[in-house]
Order: structure tokens, then C-alpha cells, then sequence
């Protein structure tokens, strides 16, 4: 029978077959694993890793040598069956992401949902998520959020999935790559206003980083560096400030070409050139901003 300390050990789970056990591995920190984790690692007969590269990092500092396969997406269809197989026959496999905990924002969901087809247990071992971290230190509300994860990587798809959240109550958190950074504030700050929000990099790391401010002013202060690393933001629900300062409106460019093609009778390309000639911008931003506004809208 299972002591209250440890209710999920791997040995123990070996009569009744294999398991699946979620561990959440440091988001930056090696400290930060618990000893549980630690244990289940050094018991399972094998480790499935998003990158064996960096996993193995952590298992050399705690001398842990296991058996370990690569489980990414890019072969997670092909390896999520090949891991169920071997938990079938008995195998207790811990799966680790990069950073946190297997299956938020990082590889993972398809492998449990097979486990839970075919009778698996699946059991999580809790510890540090980026998201929880930054929530915790943000300063914003922590009673009632919604984690949205990593937004699309175009601008038009970026836009079309923040109209939905305008109206969300609570703090949202997104995660971002550096890269995309400074247009998907650009974006935030445009359709959700002059909110406080707050951007969390590194944490947990020699160069931990906690920005804050409101959106349009955090905007512009990335815009003027370049950041590094794993990065977390954190937008607060529209405050009394918010609701003082008036929406700055894009000019729809779709409403623009149909009056002109009404009043002028031209075809859209006449339209649209007019519109782009009267607001400054080339006929290829013009056009594209007019495509924008069409998936904006279905």
C-alpha cells in the first residue's frame, strides 16, 4: 500500500503495467524540481524529452541515467504511438518538456490523450510553469486570468485571434518568441487598448527581467531594444485609467474603397488606389490592410 509521501511510485506501479508520468522540469533554475520529480525520473524505465540535448543537462546535474527518446512535434504522431506500445508492455515513461510542465504550450497532448485511449495511467507531477511564475510576480489580478499561450506568427492571423479576448474579463497571458515580440505588442496595444500589462523574461535566470507598464508604453520600449530568451506577457483588465483614454480607431480601408466605388462608380482596384493615394500608403500596404480587415471580419 502506498505511504501519503509517495503515492505515485513508479515501482509500485510496474504489477498493474505501464504509466505515464508528466514531470515539470525548471524553467531556468536547476533548483527548481522537486523531489519528486527527482525520484520518478531515476525510477521510470524510460524518458521521453523534447530535446535530449537539454534534458540531459539536468539529469547529469542530478546524476540520473535513463534510457531516453526524443519526443517533439515534429515526431510526436509517430513516437506517441511507439511510447503507448511500450507502456503497454509494462514500461513507466516520464515525459519532460524543454522547460515547465509537458503539454502547456510545449509537446505532449496528443501523447496523453493516446495513453487515456488505450487504459494508460497518466499521472502529472506538478512544479514551475512560466505562466504561473510571471502571473505570481506581475502584480496584476491573479483572481481570475486566461492563459492563451503563444499567439499566431502572422500579423493578419495574430489579430483575427486577439479580437475574441477584447472583451475577456481578467489578466491574459500570452507567451512570445523574441523575435515576434515588438509587432505582437504593436498589435496588443491595438486592440486592446492602454491596459497595464507587464512583460516577464528569463525568469528564474541570472538576467531575470520584469517590465511594466501600460501596453502602448511597453510597446514602444521594446520596440528600442532587443530582447533575449523566453518571454511572458501579462495584460490586466481594462482599469479606470483604460476607460478614460478614447480608442484610437484604425480608418477602415474596406468602408473607404466601397464609398469611393459608390460615389466615384470605379472598380475596386480604381477604389482602392484612390483610398491609398488619399491616406498616404502604397497600393500594396493599402491592399493588404484591405485583406486584413476581410479576415478580421469572417
Amino acid at each position: 500500500m502506498a505511504t501519503q509521501a509517495e503515492p505515485y511510485s513508479a515501482s509500485r506501479r510496474n504489477a498493474a503495467g505501464g504509466c505515464l508520468y508528466l514531470v515539470a522540469t525548471p524553467i531556468g533554475n536547476l533548483e527548481d524540481i522537486t523531489l519528486r520529480a527527482l525520484r520518478v525520473l531515476k525510477e521510470v524505465d524510460l524518458i521521453a524529452c523534447e530535446d535530449t540535448r537539454r534534458t540531459a543537462k539536468l539529469l547529469n546535474h542530478y546524476g540520473i541515467h535513463k534510457r531516453e527518446k526524443s519526443y517533439h512535434q515534429h515526431n510526436e504522431m509517430v513516437r506517441a504511438a511507439e511510447l503507448v506500445l511500450e507502456m503497454e508492455q509494462g514500461a513507466q515513461v516520464a515525459l519532460v518538456s524543454d522547460a515547465g510542465l509537458p503539454g502547456v504550450s510545449d509537446p505532449g497532448q496528443h501523447l496523453v490523450s493516446l495513453a487515456i485511449r488505450h487504459g494508460i495511467p497518466v499521472v502529472p507531477v506538478p512544479g514551475p510553469t512560466a505562466f504561473s511564475a510571471a502571473l505570481s510576480a506581475s502584480g496584476l489580478a491573479t483572481d481570475n486570468f486566461h492563459f492563451v499561450g503563444f499567439l499566431p506568427a502572422t500579423r493578419t492571423q495574430r489579430r483575427k485571434a486577439l479580437k475574441p479576448l477584447v472583451e475577456t474579463a481578467g489578466t491574459l497571458i500570452f507567451y512570445e518568441a523574441p523575435h515576434r515580440i515588438t509587432a505582437s505588442l504593436a498589435d496588443l496595444a491595438a486592440l486592446l487598448g492602454d491596459r497595464p500589462a507587464v512583460l516577464a523574461r528569463e525568469l528564474t535566470k541570472v538576467h531575470e527581467e520584469f517590465l511594466r507598464g501600460r501596453l502602448p508604453q511597453l510597446a514602444a520600449t521594446v520596440k528600442k531594444r532587443t530582447l533575449k530568451g523566453e518571454i511572458t506577457v501579462l495584460v490586466g483588465p481594462p482599469d479606470e485609467l483604460t476607460r478614460k483614454q478614447p480608442r484610437k480607431r484604425e480608418v477602415s480601408i474596406r468602408r473607404l474603397v466601397e464609398r469611393v466605388q459608390k460615389q466615384k462608380k470605379l472598380d475596386l482596384k480604381g477604389a482602392l488606389k484612390q483610398v491609398a493615394r488619399e491616406l498616404g500608403l502604397s497600393r500594396s500596404e493599402a491592399y493588404r490592410r484591405l485583406q486584413e480587415e476581410k479576415v478580421l471580419e469572417e
